[in-house]
């Protein structure tokens, strides 16, 4: 999706499950134009497997200085002491070239993708979407979108690809990289807003340059909900991420942790979530 800034996986519950969905699901089908480099072995082989001494870089830092929520401060801070104490290398450090150009052409592209989905249903169903189908902030993004020119879709491309090389660099010197998963804690249904994209944590840099990248619950904040913690590995080493996850598994399991309100509970949900 998006020429190759999208690719769909799943939420699983244990890094075992990630793995084998990926295995059954992972390499190309004919005619697809982007795909990433084929596993040497099993992606489920790598649950367990040591993962080495690692060099880990961490930031609890956006790159525009936005506010950061302290929970989602602690988690990246207490997951990269976590890696510490495991044995990794851990310095604290940014990945390079997330400047204003690179910020505009993730804006460029991902308006130019929305516009697209709704003109790909408009065409599928026959019909411009009725003024309920659309959240306003989809709307804003498609109607944003649709006035972006060709040539401005394909110069935001070049300087995401031109990013992507920058990356590409900065992991020869570095293993993975550590940010929260979010700039704040998990919202209310109906309360995220267009906004809440952005004061995120550039998880976008996983889909702009193809890199494999995971969110592991390791932190639970006072209220009890899981804060995300982002890790993102080198080009067509999802290996790795694997093995480590499954090391962070192993040191502070999740699997049998649950918020307050989940699918399947019986609490009664607040007024306000509904």
């Amino acid at each position: 999706m998006f020429s190759g800034l999208a690719v769909e996986h799943a939420l699983t519950r244990s890094v075992r499950d990630s793995a084998v969905l990926l295995d059954a699901t992972a390499g190309p089908d004919l005619g697809d134009p982007y795909w990433a480099p084929p596993p040497t072995r099993p992606f489920a082989d790598e649950v367990g497997a040591s993962p080495g001494r690692l060099r880990v870089a961490f930031t609890a830092r956006t790159p525009d200085d936005q506010p950061v929520h302290p929970d989602c401060v602690a988690a990246v801070e207490d997951a990269a002491a976590l890696c510490a104490d495991l044995g990794h290398e851990v310095t604290e450090r940014d990945v390079p070239g997330i400047d204003e150009r690179v910020g505009g052409a993730v804006n460029v592209v991902f308006g130019a993708a929305v516009a697209w989905i709704v003109a790909y249903w408009v065409r599928k169903l026959g019909r411009e979407p009725e003024p309920d189908e659309l959240e306003p902030p989809t709307r804003a993004w498609a109607d944003e979108g649709g006035r972006i020119s060709a040539a401005a879709y394909l110069l935001a491309v070049q300087d995401l690809q031109a990013f992507s090389r920058m990356v590409a660099r900065f992991f020869t010197e570095v293993d993975v990289w550590l940010t929260p998963t979010l700039g704040d804690v998990p919202l209310p249904i109906g309360e995220a807003a267009s906004s809440a994209l952005f004061t995120a944590f550039p998880a976008w840099v996983a889909n702009a340059t193809g890199n494999p990248a995971m969110s592991v619950p390791l932190h639970w904040n006072a209220e009890g909900l899981p804060i995300g913690v982002h890790v993102l590995g080198r080009f067509g080493d999802e290996a790795t991420l694997l093995r480590l996850a499954s090391q962070l598994e192993e040191a502070r399991p999740w699997f049998g942790r649950r918020p307050a309100i989940f699918a399947g509970s019986t609490a009664r949900v607040p007024e306000r979530v509904r």
